[in-house]
C-alpha cells in the first residue's frame, strides 16, 4: 500500500471526520484521480518531439499517456481537426497516491523561489488544479536529455463538494499552500 494512502486511512480520514462534524467516514471527502496534461504546440511540424513529452511524461508518472488530438481546425496555427496536440495520464488509486506523495516531498521542495502554492485554483466544484512550469523539478527526468523545458498541469480530483472540503483534504495531505 502507497505510503500516503496509508496515512490517509489511519490519521487523516478520522481527523478529517472530526473537524468537518460527519457523522458517517464514507462522507469525508476523498481522492479519486489525478490528471497530469501537457501541451505541445510544436508537435504539428515535428512528431518526435510529442514522443520526448510522452517519454518524460511515462518516466515520471509510471504510465503510458494518451496523445490528445485536436477537435477542431485552426487556420491561424495551421492546426487540423485530428493533429496531435497534447499528451495526458489519468492515475487513479495506489499510483495516484505515490505520484501526490512525490510531488509534494521531493519535487515541489526542487522549484526555484518556492514559496507555496496559490490556494485560489480551486474550480468551486472540489477539484485543485496546479500548473507546474519545469518538468526537470521532477528526479526522474534527466537534464541532460531534456530537448526543451516544458510545462504540465496537475487536476486532483476529489469527492469533496466544497473547495473549503478539498482545501482542508489537501492541506491534511501535506500541500505546501500560500499563508
Amino acid at each position: 500500500m502507497a505510503r500516503l494512502k496509508d496515512r490517509y486511512l489511519r490519521e487523516i480520514r478520522p481527523e478529517l471526520q472530526k473537524r468537518l462534524g460527519y457523522k458517517n467516514i464514507n462522507q469525508v471527502p476523498k481522492l479519486t484521480m489525478i490528471v497530469i496534461n501537457s501541451g505541445v504546440g510544436d508537435a504539428i511540424g515535428d512528431h518526435k518531439k510529442l514522443e520526448s513529452v510522452a517519454n518524460e511524461l511515462m518516466t515520471i508518472t509510471g504510465q503510458k499517456p494518451s496523445i490528445r488530438r485536436a477537435k477542431k481546425s485552426i487556420s491561424n496555427f495551421k492546426l487540423r481537426e485530428g493533429m496531435p496536440v497534447g499528451v495526458m495520464v489519468t492515475l487513479r488509486r495506489e499510483k495516484m497516491y505515490e505520484f501526490l506523495d512525490r510531488l509534494i516531498n521531493v519535487s515541489m521542495p526542487r522549484i526555484r523561489d518556492f514559496r507555496g502554492i496559490p490556494s485560489k485554483s480551486f474550480d468551486g466544484r472540489g477539484n485543485f488544479t496546479l500548473g507546474i512550469t519545469e518538468q526537470i523539478i521532477f528526479p526522474e527526468i534527466d537534464y541532460d536529455k531534456v530537448d526543451k523545458i516544458r510545462g504540465m498541469n496537475v487536476t486532483i480530483v476529489t469527492t469533496a463538494k466544497t473547495d473549503s472540503e478539498a482545501f482542508e483534504l489537501l492541506k491534511s495531505f501535506g500541500m505546501p499552500f500560500k499563508k
